[in-house]
């Protein structure tokens, strides 16, 4: 027997998303259609309101409703840390920790020429203005992924600010909390042995 159209339809948007395929976008539709006509609007109009209201914030291309975001905004942000993520889902992530009392700038992806992505195609020319304006930014932390695009990414970034007076720094890497030496990969216990630092 087959589909009718709308579902078809429906499973077809859903597998647009990241991480869905065939059966979860099946699973996902069917569970829409056993739902109310109300929660079905609810939706609709949670994802519209997304792409009417959110903007990316002019200073350090966060997501928000407001330009600049709140975070640009804030008085009591130390100006003289720019934490550099790749993506804007980064800065509520390192939000969470409630630690970070600088500013932030997202890159909105990483260096990765197999994919099509070169610097022209990230953020870093605004990077390199708000830290070339000779404002109050005194360390820029990279904080892009651990992984092979992550790391280009922030040697380029290291070049790219060592005409200019500031500090760069990279966040560290190693072992989580509750982790097990014989679990963990070799770049993993060589980033943590060079991270190490004196014991108090």
């Amino acid at each position: 027997m087959k589909r009718p159209p709308a579902v078809l339809e429906l499973i077809s948007e859903l597998k647009r998303l990241p991480g869905i395929g065939q059966k979860t976008a099946e699973r996902l539709s069917f569970f829409l259609m056993r739902g109310t006509l109300d929660q079905a609007r609810r939706l609709a109009n949670s994802i519209v309101k997304v792409k009417e209201k959110i903007v990316l914030c002019s200073e350090c291309h966060s997501i928000t409703e407001s330009d600049p975001c709140d975070i640009c905004r804030d008085p009591r942000r130390d100006p003289s840390q720019i934490c550099v993520v790749e993506e804007p889902h980064d800065v509520f992530v390192l939000e969470s920790m409630g630690e970070f009392q600088g500013k932030y700038h997202v890159l909105m992806g990483a260096i990765s020429p197999l994919d099509g992505i070169g610097p022209e195609s990230l953020t870093l020319e605004d990077l390199k203005t708000r830290v070339a304006s000779k404002g109050p930014i005194r360390e820029v932390i990279l904080a892009t992924n651990p992984n092979m695009e992550g790391e280009s990414t922030a040697v380029y970034i290291s070049k790219l600010l060592k005409p200019y007076e500031v500090r760069v720094t990279r966040i560290a890497r190693g072992l989580p909390m509750g982790g097990d030496l014989e679990y963990a990969d070799p770049v993993t216990l060589k980033k943590s042995l060079e991270g190490r630092m004196d014991m108090p």
